[in-house]
């Protein structure tokens, strides 16, 4: 447990710093990354965004739509991956790139279910929203509103969690309170989610 929490405090830190440090260029640069199948997760980028924007240091607005152009600034490398590559590249290699052939078969579901619309839908979906740009590239998805819908998913999520954050930063206080009154049972049940998920991911990767 204290190596997932030196690795969780890792990675917080580092989102801290580039934001801090870089303003909406660093959410943007986050977000692209998460887009690219890197696990660098957007509920930890955009709701610390929000609370920079409680503090008065970052515009609201400024910081959901840098979260939602990142997005669709790591897609493009993603979707031309899968676009030139093809289902054959990406079931034999994608498990590189932390997609496994059950994350393709997911993603057809969702747009042989929806459409295009799934685009839409699945970048306001935790997990999913990360890899979907490679599917969409291996099913030639038309690139205008392919990444028109990638832009207002993303920017639906953005929004959201930015809004989160910013109601955490206003209510420190009582936030603070209930984190020292239940830190371990909360370090706990993050860490157990965490290693499922991680579990059942790389284990698919197999398949």
């Amino acid at each position: 447990m204290e190596f997932i929490e030196q690795i969780l405090s890792y990675l917080i830190n580092f989102i801290e710093y580039v934001i801090t440090t870089m303003g909406p260029l660093g959410i943007s640069l986050l977000m692209a990354i998460e887009s690219c199948n890197i696990p660098l997760p957007s509920e930890a980028i955009l709701p610390f965004a929000g609370y920079i924007v409680s503090k008065g240091e970052m515009n609201f607005h400024v910081a959901a739509w840098a979260g939602a152009f990142g997005c669709v600034l790591g897609s493009i490398p993603s979707y031309y991956l899968g676009y030139f590559g093809g289902r054959q590249f990406i079931e034999r290699y994608g498990k590189y790139f932390l997609v496994s052939r059950k994350d393709l078969e997911d993603a057809d579901k969702w747009v042989e279910k929806y459409g295009d619309w799934a685009f839409f839908i699945c970048r306001m979906l935790p997990v999913i929203r990360t890899f979907i740009s490679l599917p969409a590239g291996i099913l030639k998805a038309r690139k205008r509103i392919f990444f028109t819908l990638t832009f207002l998913g993303s920017l639906v999520w953005s929004y959201l969690l930015v809004y989160v954050g910013v109601k955490f930063g206003q209510n420190m206080e009582m936030f603070k309170h209930l984190w020292h009154k239940f830190d371990i049972l909360i370090v706990v049940l993050v860490c157990v989610l965490g290693v499922l998920y991680v579990y059942k991911h790389f284990k698919h990767l197999n398949d």
